[in-house]
């Protein structure tokens, strides 16, 4: 009860909502988009695929330092803008209370993009050549032909990785640990940060068990939905 009478609590909820959409929304809309420009088979698609694994294999700690180093005051992002006279000043991606967040989020929409772009190509693969053939022998367009065969055929998978993906955005701890650890202020303090803050940072172990007890349940609501997500594609 102590730690939702915090006044700061309700902030890191909102924070924690905002981190979960962004990272949910994007991450499904990029690997959907990515998986239909990579739809065909070939070198280029190869290459790429390739170097998406290489992405998502890529241990988070690892990555969000790189993208520490290049979100920087002095990183390779703000020193390209600045020479092509973009902004005038380095950008503060990392330490501002309006953009820390939505650029931990964006960093940890780069690296769920891979995973959801590989599931999403497999799943378009398994549509019939059947349907493709009869929608482009109707006349349809790229476009129609997306909608109207492609976007039904991977329903099923789309609900399952959209479970999957808000359970990885939601638990993520690594990329804000690195990136900022929760700051500036709380502006990038998430419900499972938050667990770990009170724990080991204020050694408040009751608080820090709440806010793990909170993030357990969520996290079982999630894979409920998850399993009866897996449930009715078996018996589809």
């Amino acid at each position: 009860s102590s730690l939702v009478s915090d006044p700061g609590f309700p902030p890191i909820v909102v924070n924690t909502l905002v981190f979960v959409i962004v990272v949910t929304v994007l991450g499904l809309l990029g690997g959907l988009l990515a998986a239909i420009a990579l739809a065909r088979t070939g070198r280029f698609s190869g290459f790429v695929l390739a170097l998406l694994v290489f992405v998502w294999a890529l241990p988070p700690v690892v990555n969000g330092s790189v993208w520490k180093f290049l979100l920087g005051s002095r990183g390779l992002v703000n020193s390209v803008l600045m020479d092509w006279q973009v902004i005038s000043e380095p950008f503060p991606f990392l330490y501002d209370v309006r953009f820390a967040l939505i650029s931990v989020a964006l960093v940890n929409v780069w690296a769920v993009v891979p995973f959801n772009t590989l599931v999403f190509r497999a799943a378009m693969l398994g549509i019939p050549l059947e349907q493709l053939e009869a929608a482009r022998l109707d006349g349809a367009r790229p476009v129609q032909e997306i909608l109207h065969v492609v976007l039904p055929g991977v329903k099923a998978t789309a609900v399952i990785l959209a479970v999957l993906t808000i359970v990885y955005s939601f638990r993520s701890f690594d990329y804000i640990y690195v990136m900022t650890f929760g700051g500036p202020g709380v502006a990038t303090t998430t419900l499972p940060f938050l667990g770990y803050l009170k724990a080991f940072a204020l050694l408040d172990f009751g608080g820090g068990a709440a806010a793990a007890f909170l993030v357990a349940i969520v996290v079982l609501v999630l894979a409920f939905l998850y399993a009866s997500s897996v449930r009715k594609e078996e018996k589809g």
